[in-house]
C-alpha cells in the first residue's frame, strides 16, 4: 500500500484555488501511484467555502482520520508554507495528534539549496525589468523566522543583484523601510513582485488596491512609476519542484522506504 499524501495549505477563498489545482497535477505527476488530498487549516476558510460554494474543505487532523480508517499506517504531510513560522508548528501539532504516523514535508524555504532554487525561480522576472527596482511583498511573520526575509534578499543580492529588496505586508522589513530604500537608490521605476503562493487577498487588497496605503499607491504617490507581477509563485513549475522534493525528503525517511517509494517499480 502506497504511503498516501496530504497536502496542508493554509487556504484561501479567492479564485486563486486554481494555484492549488496546478500544485496538486504537479505533485501527481510526480507520484502518479500515491493517494494525494488536500487539507486547510482556515477554519475562516472552511466556512466560507461551506456557506459560498457548498464545498466542505477538510482539516489535516480530519484527512488523517479518515486515512486511518481506511488502514494506512504512514502519510506524508507536506507543509504548503513559506517558512517554518506560526501556522507549520500548529500543523505539526495537529499530525503529532493523529492516530496514523506522519512525516512531514518542510514548508517552501528550508535550507540554503532551497533559497537558491526559488531565486532561480525568481531570475527571469528580475531581468524582465533591467534598470528598475525588484520588490517582493511577503506575507509576514512575528515568529523568530521573520528574519528568513532578509536571508532571501541578501542571498538575491549575491546572486542577482542589489537593485532587489523584500517586504512584507505585515511586520518587518515592511512598506515604509522598503520605499525608503528604494527612493534612496534612486529608482524611478519598481516592480513589484507578490512573493506569496497565490494571488489571494492580500496581492489584490494590500500589494495593488486603489486605497492610498497599498504598495501601488505608496510608490506611485512618491513618483515612482509601478509596474506588477501579479501570478503567484505557486504557478512557477519550480516551486512545485521544491515541494515534491520535500515530499520525497519525507518518504525517504520513513523506514523502508530510502529506496523510493515513488511509483516507480524496483
Amino acid at each position: 500500500m502506497k504511503i498516501p499524501i496530504v497536502m496542508a495549505a493554509f487556504g484561501t477563498t479567492t479564485r486563486a484555488l486554481a494555484t492549488y489545482e496546478y500544485i496538486n497535477k504537479r505533485v501527481q505527476e510526480r507520484f502518479p501511484c500515491h493517494e494525494i488530498s488536500w487539507s486547510y487549516s482556515s477554519r475562516m476558510v472552511k466556512d466560507w467555502t461551506k456557506k459560498r460554494k457548498n464545498i466542505d474543505l477538510k482539516h489535516p487532523h480530519e484527512v488523517l482520520q479518515e486515512l486511518h480508517e481506511k488502514g494506512h499506517e504512514w502519510a506524508i504531510v507536506q507543509s504548503m508554507h513559506f517558512l517554518a513560522g506560526h501556522e507549520f508548528y500548529r500543523l505539526l501539532a495537529e499530525a503529532d495528534q493523529a492516530l496514523i504516523r506522519t512525516s512531514i514535508g518542510l514548508p517552501l524555504l528550508s535550507s540554503p539549496e532551497d533559497y537558491l532554487s526559488v531565486i532561480d525561480v525568481l531570475r527571469p522576472v528580475v531581468t524582465a525589468h533591467p534598470g528598475e527596482a525588484i520588490v517582493l511583498v511577503g506575507h509576514g511573520t512575528d515568529h523568530p523566522i521573520w528574519s528568513s526575509y532578509l536571508a532571501l534578499q541578501h542571498m538575491l543580492c549575491e546572486e542577482i543583484g542589489s537593485q532587489i529588496y523584500v517586504g512584507v505586508v505585515e511586520e518587518y522589513p515592511g512598506q515604509d523601510a522598503i520605499v525608503a530604500h528604494v527612493r534612496q537608490a534612486g529608482f524611478k521605476k519598481v516592480c513589484l513582485v507578490q512573493f506569496m503562493l497565490v494571488a489571494g487577498v492580500h496581492f489584490e487588497e494590500d500589494l495593488i488596491g486603489e486605497n492610498g496605503d497599498s504598495w501601488k499607491s505608496v510608490f506611485q504617490g512618491q513618483g515612482i512609476t509601478v509596474s506588477i507581477e501579479g501570478e503567484g509563485l505557486g504557478l512557477y513549475p519550480g516551486i512545485s519542484d521544491i515541494f515534491c522534493d520535500h515530499i520525497e525528503a519525507a518518504i525517504s525517511v520513513i523506514p523502508g522506504n530510502f529506496h523510493h517509494e515513488f511509483g516507480k517499480s524496483h
